[in-house]
């Protein structure tokens, strides 16, 4: 490792210093009990990524509710959670009490899954529709995200990532598509008024200066009406209103945005560029270099998509390998003031120890992600999720459905 890298500096968050720019983004695997609290899967898991000594955790996607949600096995955040939950954070944090330790807070709205849950939205979108929310089913939900948030607090995580992003109920109520004539729609101030409200409170009702407050946001979602379209039905990028959203947030008491963008269930390449389009990737540098010029020096803006670029090792053209790698954009990215932290996500999958490997220079030991996706396809099956190309167990659990999913053609044909 050269000296000069920061990638491998520390930064102030909020009141807290993270030892490194490297962010585990919140990954979704499906391995919850029946009530949403975490298994041994899950321990194993996130043992794993505590000992990889990334800067900071963002906790997969954690459902404040039971009632609308999108997975099945997945990790929720109410009274009866609580206790679970402290302990989880508890034996985390005797693994590595450096890293810092967040929860991304979600809701699924329009993604609920109708076979266990009821699937909502603020305005039906084609495709995925679902009942409507009423002015008072997103006030009761706003109460469930802040009770969340104490929970979280109150089980020794480090803070919060309130989720606007990637579909989510928060990322919908923020679309121009949602310009239904009601308090939460149509003009900005109305759409904007949940995500403005709901850090508001947060702040207030944690009331914990040490507690650190963000948000994932898509900056631009890829689709005719979503976040960062200039219209309720065009896809023609604009991103006045994603910046008013960051800089509201910002004046409100956040203290990072976690950069992102696209609808995986909508626009899957542009949230995670894939081998055939690896090239979205540099527009999410273009979107985090625009957040940072719009918000303040101690606003700290993470950036992602990053996992595509591996060890250089991938289908990107017209540019040399060893300046297309991780370890190259995330160094540049931030000395070149577009962003302050890098996000890996499937990388973590396939490797949870690469920032401590890359730290030590034990580049050649790095298990790379290869991209192929397969854990996306477990993740849409509903099935635990992991790397299939370094985990056998997911390998083999994948093929098992696929194999009798065929057979079952055959013999229907």
């Amino acid at each position: 490792m050269s000296e000069k890298e920061v990638l491998f500096t520390p930064i102030k968050i909020g009141n807290r210093v993270a030892q490194n720019r490297i962010v585990i983004n919140a990954m979704e695997c499906c391995d919850s009990d029946e009530e949403g609290n975490p298994t041994e899967r899950t321990y194993e898991r996130y043992r794993k990524l505590f000992e990889g000594k990334a800067g900071l955790i963002d906790l997969e996607a954690i459902t404040v509710t039971y009632e609308s949600r999108g997975r099945k096995t997945q990790l929720s955040i109410m009274p009866r959670n609580k206790e679970a939950l402290t302990k989880f954070v508890r034996e985390m944090k005797s693994i590595n009490k450096d890293t810092i330790f967040i929860f991304q807070l979600t809701h699924s709205g329009e993604l609920s899954h109708p076979a266990f849950s009821k699937r909502v939205c603020v305005k039906p979108l084609a495709g995925f529709g679902g009942e409507l929310l009423s002015e008072e089913d997103i006030e009761r939900i706003m109460d469930e995200f802040v009770l969340a948030a104490k929970i979280c607090h109150d089980a020794g995580a480090d803070g919060v990532d309130l989720k606007l992003s990637h579909g989510y109920l928060g990322s919908q109520l923020l679309r121009p598509y949602n310009d239904r004539k009601w308090k939460y729609g149509g003009s900005w101030e109305n759409r904007s008024r949940f995500a403005f409200e709901l850090t508001e409170r947060v702040v207030r009702e944690v009331n914990d200066p040490n507690f650190i407050i963000g948000s994932k946001i898509s900056v631009w979602e890829g689709f005719p009406g979503g976040c960062g379209s200039a219209g309720p039905d065009t896809a023609v990028m604009d991103l006045t209103e994603s910046i008013a959203l960051c800089k509201g947030l910002e004046e409100r008491g956040a203290h990072y945005i976690l950069q992102s963008a696209g609808s995986p269930s909508i626009t899957l390449a542009l949230s995670q560029p894939d081998r055939k389009i690896p090239d979205y990737a540099y527009l999410h540098h273009y979107f985090s270099k625009v957040l940072k010029e719009n918000l303040k020096p101690e606003t700290v803006v993470i950036g992602s998509a990053y996992s595509i670029f591996r060890d250089g090792k991938n289908s990107f053209l017209a540019v040399e390998r060893e300046k297309n790698t991780f370890r190259y954009w995330g160094n540049k990215n931030i000395n070149d003031g577009y962003v302050d932290m890098v996000a890996l996500g499937r990388q973590s999958l396939a490797d949870p120890y690469l920032p401590a490997k890359l730290m030590e220079g034990r580049d050649d030991e790095i298990k790379w992600c290869t991209a192929c996706d397969n854990c996306i396809e477990l993740l849409i099956r509903q099935m635990n999720v992991g790397c299939c190309v370094y985990n056998k167990p997911y390998t083999e659990a994948l093929m098992k459905i696929r194999k009798e999913e065929g057979l079952l053609k055959e013999k229907h044909t």
